[in-house]
C-alpha cells in the first residue's frame, strides 16, 4: 500500500510498504481524508523535535477488527486520534494529559496518510475511535483533532464569561480557535493574519474584525475600541512566530491571558518585559494538543450544528499527489486548509 512519509530535503513522498493488519484488540481503517496540519508542515521543515510519523487528523472506514473489539464494526465512519495519555501517571492524575510523558510516544501505524493505518489496542482501549455522526462528513471529520486543540486550549486558560479575544494568526487552527470562543459565547473576537485569503475566511466565520498584521497599530486600535482601552481577557498566539507572543502581551488588560498556542520553533525565545507580567498579573499558559473527550464534545457540537467545520477546507488532494498538498498547504495565500484524500473518499 502507499504512504507519506519525509524525504530529503523537506519533501514528502510516497512510498510501498505491507498494509498493517489488526491484532488483538485494534482496528484497521482505510483513510478517507487527513488533514494537512502546520506541524506536519513544520516536520518536513525540521522545526519539529518529535518522531516524524505525519498525519494525524485522519478519518476512514474501518477495514478490519481485531480479536476482543467490541463497538466497532467493519465499514463504520471514524475519526482516529493519533496520541493517547496512559491516565495513570501524576501527570495524568493532575488533569494534564497532554503532558503525559507518553501521550506523544503513541501513534497511529504509520501514520494518518496512509491508504490504511492500524490503531493500536491502547488507543481502542482508550476511547481513541471515535464514530462519526452521520451529519458528519469527511471534511468536518478531518478537523475534529484540531478543533478539539483548540477547545483543550481554552478549557485550560479559562474563559471568562462573555470573553473578549484577540487571535494572532489565523490560519487553519487559528480560525478553528475562533469560531469555538464564538461557540461558547465569547462577546468580541479579533485577530490578525498576512493572507487575505484566510482573513476573507474569518469574516465568514464570525470574527468581528480581521486585520493585517504589517498594519502598524491596527491590532492595539481594534482591541481599545472594543474594550475601551482596558484590553482583552484573553490572547491566543496561534503561530509560531516569537514576535507574535510579544504582541499578544501587550494586547491583554491587567490579570489577562496571553495563551501560546502555535508551534514555535525549537530554539525561539520568549522576548517580553518580565516586570511588566508581573505588575500587570498577565498569565503566559502554553498548550498543546487535545485529548479524547475533548474531541467527542467539538463532534458533538458539530453534529448538533453548533460548530461549523467543514468551509475552512479549500483544497482536497488525493493521496497520490501528497507532495502538491505538502506545498499547497505551505502558501498561506493559496489555501486555508488542505485535505488529502485516500480510498474511503
Amino acid at each position: 500500500m502507499k504512504v507519506g512519509r519525509l524525504a530529503s530535503g523537506g519533501a514528502v513522498a510516497l512510498v510501498d510498504i505491507p498494509a498493517p493488519i489488526a491484532g488483538p484488540g485494534e482496528v484497521t481503517v482505510t483513510l478517507a481524508a487527513c488533514g494537512v496540519c502546520g506541524t506536519d508542515l513544520e516536520k518536513a521543515r525540521g522545526n519539529y523535535r518529535t518522531a516524524g510519523i505525519l498525519g494525524h487528523e485522519p478519518v476512514g472506514r474501518i477495514a478490519e477488527v481485531g480479536a476482543g473489539v467490541t463497538g466497532l464494526t467493519v465499514g463504520q465512519r471514524v475519526f482516529a486520534h493519533h496520541h493517547v495519555p496512559c491516565y495513570a501517571c501524576e501527570v495524568c492524575a493532575r488533569g494534564d494529559y497532554t503532558f503525559c510523558p507518553t501521550y506523544s510516544k503513541t501513534n497511529l501505524d504509520p501514520g494518518g496518510f496512509a491508504e490504511t493505518f492500524r490503531v493500536p489496542r491502547t488507543h481502542v482501549e482508550r476511547a481513541a475511535v471515535l464514530p462519526l455522526a452521520g451529519n458528519v462528513d469527511w471534511d468536518a471529520g478531518a478537523l475534529l483533532e484540531p478543533a478539539g486543540c483548540a477547545l483543550t486550549a481554552i478549557r485550560r486558560v479559562g474563559l471568562p464569561d462573555r470573553a473578549t479575544a484577540f487571535v494572532l494568526g489565523l490560519g487553519p487552527v487559528g480560525l478553528l480557535y475562533a469560531r469555538l470562543l464564538r461557540s461558547l459565547g465569547a462577546s468580541w473576537i479579533g485577530g490578525t493574519e498576512i493572507a487575505s485569503r484566510r482573513r476573507a475566511a474569518a469574516e465568514r466565520g464570525g470574527i468581528d474584525v480581521a486585520l493585517d498584521p504589517r498594519e502598524e497599530g491596527a491590532a492595539r486600535r481594534a482591541v481599545d475600541e472594543a474594550t475601551q482601552g482596558r484590553g482583552v481577557d484573553l490572547a491566543v498566539v496561534a503561530t509560531g512566530h516569537p514576535a507574535v507572543a510579544k504582541t499578544a502581551v501587550g494586547l491583554v488588560r491587567r490579570g489577562g491571558t496571553v495563551n501560546l498556542f502555535g508551534l514555535p520553533e525549537s530554539g525561539s525565545r520568549l522576548d517580553v518585559d518580565l516586570q511588566a507580567l508581573y505588575l500587570n498579573g498577565i498569565r503566559v499558559i502554553p498548550t498543546y494538543a487535545t485529548t479524547e473527550p475533548d474531541i467527542a464534545e467539538v463532534h458533538r457540537r458539530v453534529a448538533a450544528g453548533e460548530l461549523v467545520l467543514s468551509d475552512l477546507v479549500s483544497h482536497r488532494i488525493p493521496l497520490e499527489r501528497i507532495d502538491e498538498a505538502f506545498r499547497l498547504a505551505g502558501r498561506p495565500d493559496e489555501s486555508v486548509k488542505v485535505v488529502v484524500t485516500g480510498p474511503a473518499a
